[in-house]
């Protein structure tokens, strides 16, 4: 491989990393803006110089954020596409709106109104998604200014009764549709509140001033999953009990998201209700594992309990949700399985960021047990002493197995905007960015490329494949 397919790898794999890591958000060790600047920077750079690497990008596993951005960078620029480019590029776009939560599209549509974005594309594209919308009225309700601007600017037409309700909504006397009659309710009867969606109903208690407890006692049952999970952890951030208890969805939550609501609770309440929490990571990792369960033979997993696991004031504990949902995963993809903490011992939901980053060692202790595969979650900061994680992995990988019977791999769920990619421990490990562990397996297939050892050839070909089932 010459030197510019080199450099080309190494430049989508980094920007994968990125979109896949950061959310423009702050960092343990970096600011908010520090980080959305670089990821300006990286995005733009990967828009000009591989277009259509960038965007076969929406066929990955980048987080909400930068498949957002992706979208819209390709819309700004739809003109400077031939027309083979173009179709496949509205597909992807098409196909990857249709996976992002609502309330991100609905945002990502406001973007492109209030820049005056209004290509043939982009009125497609808006056209489609509107109208492979599930239930349109409920969205009329919950997304009601958005939706109106979207309509307004690309020229949607909507089902008589939804149109109405967003431009005129006074003039019907009743609405046939039954969440388009009990919205118009609610601006003058308390009852009609309570039979709304849960974000919507907390607007008119305030305008029927309904406190926030008599709230959840009667519209308790219109929260989703997330909003629970929501409602529970601001709570527990304030130190104060919800006016109700909300029931959190257990056996319905992804492993990370999972992992971030039992690091959310006091530790002699995760002690109290270790049985039922251990149940439900499990469960979750099974079901994230899929049909690579029991498949990667003897796996070791190196996971970073440094204070800097604890995450920024935005992002809580969010790396140590990270390793505590890969403890679990790799627990069920592993045939026998073992977990190294750099600083806890004994039962993993206990676990709470502390102390420094003493990755050497651990790693040492790892490699003793000579696994197929050695996983490492961490941020990177390697720094007691500083250094130590690489020596150990350049001895290891030189002097003591030159024929790869262990393969390691390394997982960072922290974006370092300084040096636009994830810290890396070694150069000769193959790192990748990581921000839900139920990604994990997916992304260790995609460590490859980021060594030097793998062709710019081979990641398009990887690329295209992707797309492919992505579009199928």
């Amino acid at each position: 491989m010459d030197l510019a397919e080199r450099v080309a790898c190494e430049d989508v794999v980094m920007f994968v990393n990125a979109a896949v890591t950061s959310t423009g958000q702050r960092e343990f060790h970096a600011g908010a803006a520090q980080q959305r600047l670089s990821l300006a920077f990286l995005h733009e750079y990967v828009l000009v110089n591989y277009r259509e690497l960038y965007a076969a990008t929406l066929a990955l596993d980048v987080n909400d954020f930068n498949a957002g951005l992706v979208v819209l960078n390709l819309l700004r620029t739809a003109q400077e596409v031939p027309l083979p480019r173009w179709k496949l590029e509205g597909a992807l776009i098409a196909a990857r709106l249709r996976t992002l939560p609502p309330q991100r599209v609905y945002r990502i549509l406001h973007t492109l109104r209030a820049e005056g974005i209004n290509n043939r594309r982009t009125r497609a594209i808006v056209r489609d998604w509107v109208a492979g919308r599930p239930d349109i009225a409920f969205d009329a309700v919950k997304y009601r200014r958005h939706l109106a601007g979207a309509v307004r600017h690309t020229h949607v037409r909507l089902p008589d009764e939804v149109g109405t309700m967003l431009f005129d909504w006074r003039r019907p006397k009743r609405y046939a549709t039954p969440i388009l009659e009990t919205w118009r309710r609610a601006h003058y009867e308390q009852r009609a509140v309570f039979d709304l969606p849960y974000t919507v109903a907390e607007g008119f208690a305030a305008m029927h001033r309904i406190d926030r407890a008599r709230l959840l006692q009667r519209a308790g049952s219109q929260l989703t999953g997330l909003e629970r999970l929501r409602l529970q952890d601001t709570a527990t951030r304030a130190g104060r009990k919800t006016p109700v208890r909300v029931e959190v969805d257990l056996h319905w939550t992804p492993l990370t998201r999972l992992a971030v609501y039992v690091l959310s609770l006091p530790r002699p309440e995760r002690a109290r209700r270790r049985d039922e929490l251990t149940a439900a990571l499990r469960s979750a990792a099974r079901r994230a594992a899929g049909r690579r369960a029991g498949t990667w033979g003897t796996v070791v997993g190196v996971l970073d309990d440094s204070y800097s696991a604890a995450g920024s004031g935005v992002k809580r504990r969010r790396p140590l949700a990270v390793a505590l949902a890969m403890h679990y995963l790799l627990e069920a993809l592993a045939t026998r399985h073992h977990t190294v903490w750099l600083a806890h011992t004994g039962d993993p939901l206990l676990v709470h960021p502390i102390g420094a980053t003493p990755l050497g060692q651990r790693l040492l202790d790892g490699l003793r047990l000579r696994p197929d595969r050695l996983v490492v979650v961490s941020d990177g900061w390697d720094n007691a002493p500083p250094g130590q994680a690489a020596e150990v992995l350049r001895v290891w990988r030189e002097r003591l197995d030159p024929a790869g019977h262990t393969s390691i791999v390394h997982l960072n769920p922290v974006y370092d905007g300084e040096a636009f990619d994830v810290r890396r421990l070694a150069p000769t490990v193959a790192t990748v960015g990581v921000r839900d562990a139920e990604d994990a397996a997916a992304l260790v297939e995609l460590a490859r490329f980021s060594t030097g050892t793998a062709t710019f050839a081979q990641l398009r070909a990887y690329l295209d494949d992707l797309v492919e089932g992505f579009l199928r």
